[in-house]
């Protein structure tokens, strides 16, 4: 009897799904939601999701279900705790976005650093155009090459930062929520780094790691990247700091909560170092590809009796 492998958010993977080695039957919606999720699942023994949330009260109600293979690295949309008792494997995609979401951090550093966007509204409303000379400062414009980097998680993304941080001549501090060699604490990152970028999984521990306190022990000048989860920043507190010029300027990839139907503290920022983008840092089509074709991997990994990439906690 073959497995019966269902995808509940197709639309968040724009990439080819190679067809599973082994006899199975396929099926795939674009969106799923709440009310959906049991019905579609009920025959399933393969979940593929990305972000569905599937809790106790979903998984209760699927005894068939022997594997979630979630289409992300992070796992904080399922009740891994609830999967362990009931015998699902949980297992997520690693490694992947080594190129996509240094490079968006990048950007960000880039745009913030030297005031992109700050400048192309002055040149859109016409201010550079009413200037006397070709001079014009309206805003800050500072140097990458020696400034230092804080790198918060260092994990493979983080030592991806690391490597093109190098390279562009910055020095480099990092902290991690596991001790390594080398590596030093959360608040010399904070106080020592002119650009602090989050690269952590949201986890109970890490979870509003970012607060006030935190933003008030970072330079002045001092900019904050983060591309990893939303709810790792107090967002209220965040957008205080950047109002107040607590801190010089922010890049988020990401809100707590996601898409922000109901609205968000950031998004009624209205400044020109503030730069928000809609969760895209992980999806260039390379890095979308390399996704897809793991995410089969595992899959028939499981299959074949041989998990990989089991979440186990």
């Amino acid at each position: 009897m073959g497995h019966e492998i269902i995808f509940l958010d197709r639309a968040t993977l724009r990439a080819r799904l190679r067809t599973p080695s082994f006899p199975h039957s396929y099926r795939e919606y674009a969106v799923t939601r709440g009310p959906e999720i049991v019905e579609r699942l009920k025959d399933a023994t393969i979940a593929i999701v990305n972000k569905v949330p599937m809790r106790k009260e979903t998984l209760e109600q699927l005894p068939k279900l022997r594997l979630i293979a979630v289409a992300a690295t992070g796992t904080d949309v399922i009740d891994k705790d609830y999967c362990r008792t009931a015998g699902i494997t949980v297992a997520n995609i690693r490694n992947y976005a080594f190129n996509t979401v240094p490079e968006h951090v990048f950007a960000l550093i880039f745009a913030l650093r030297r005031s992109l966007v700050g400048y192309g509204e002055d040149v859109r409303r016409g201010a550079w155009q009413q200037a006397e000379q070709f001079c014009f400062f309206t805003h800050p414009i500072r140097d990458i090459a020696g400034s230092t980097i804080g790198i918060i998680g260092y994990g493979a993304l983080g030592k991806s930062v690391a490597k093109r941080a190098q390279a562009l001549g910055m020095q480099v501090l990092a902290t991690d929520i596991v001790a390594q060699p080398g590596l030093v604490d959360l608040a010399t990152v904070l106080r020592e780094s002119d650009i602090v970028t989050l690269h952590v999984p949201l986890t109970p521990q890490t979870r509003a790691m970012i607060g006030a306190e935190q933003l008030g022990m970072m330079r002045r000048d001092a900019i904050l990247i983060n591309t990893a989860r939303g709810g790792l920043v107090d967002e209220n507190a965040l957008a205080h700091a950047l109002r107040e010029r607590i801190i010089a300027g922010a890049g988020f990839d990401v809100l707590t909560n996601e898409p922000p139907n109901d609205g968000n503290v950031l998004l009624q920022l209205d400044l020109p170092n503030f730069i928000l983008t809609p969760h895209v840092a992980w999806a260039s089509r390379e890095a979308m590809q390399i996704l897809a074709d793991q995410l089969i991997d595992i899959i028939e990994a499981f299959v074949a009796g041989r998990p990989q990439n089991v979440v186990s906690a």
